[in-house]
């Protein structure tokens, strides 16, 4: 039977993915925090361990190509820090900022940002709506929104003109694409594959209407 490491050894290789040793430690040890923590304060609906590796750490870790090159992100709807926490462990240069309204949430984020110690992370616990950073993102990141349109109404103050939107989906939302206003722009559909799972996955980027691609 795979082990944790070994599965996210496999995937990691699948995914074309540079882990140094310390990462991989991280990793790893960011699950083993989620899964104490889970055990009293329910933070994922996912208990099995292989299956917390390949659905939240190699789904998160898949759209590690997409986010080169920014410089800050905020992930919206963060839950127990996905994707934000595998992706802060693998890009030391991104800023991640982690937000959730749940209270039990953001104070797992503060101790696992704590005993990770991700320098290049940081939890807030407030909804999305009233949250006004005092710089605004490159990129909203979210997996957790019902709709794009959602995301887009509750997310547009924080992003930057020159900024964007990354929706993590299952299918392809045709249907909430089709419901977009004129305000935004999809410059990219992406099919992503997740290593050991055989459910699809879409990234969606989007732009403000004249914001640069």
């Amino acid at each position: 039977m795979l082990t944790q490491q070994q599965d996210l050894e496999a995937g990691l290789r699948e995914l074309n993915l540079n882990c140094s040793s310390l990462q991989l430690e991280k990793l790893l040890k960011y699950l083993e925090l989620l899964q104490r923590w889970n055990k009293a304060f329910n933070l994922t609906a996912i208990r099995d361990p292989l299956q917390m590796v390949r659905l939240h750490l190699l789904d998160s870790l898949a759209i590690h190509p997409y986010i080169q090159g920014l410089k800050s992100i905020i992930d919206v709807g963060t839950g127990p820090g996905l994707p934000g926490i595998p992706l802060a462990i693998l890009n030391p240069e991104i800023n991640f900022t982690l937000l959730d309204s749940n209270g039990k949430k953001t104070r797992f984020l503060f101790q696992a940002i704590n005993e990770l110690k991700l320098t290049n992370a940081s939890e807030i616990n407030h909804r999305v709506e009233a949250y006004q950073p005092n710089q605004l993102f490159d990129a909203v990141i979210s997996r957790a929104f019902s709709s794009i349109s959602d995301m887009l109404n509750q997310c547009d103050h924080l992003v930057s003109d020159q900024g964007c939107f990354l929706a993590m989906k299952g299918k392809k939302p045709d249907s909430e694409l089709s419901q977009m206003t004129k305000a935004y722009k999809v410059v990219e559909v992406s099919e992503v594959n997740v290593p050991l799972i055989d459910s699809e996955r879409h990234l969606i980027k989007i732009i403000k209407t004249g914001g640069a691609v």
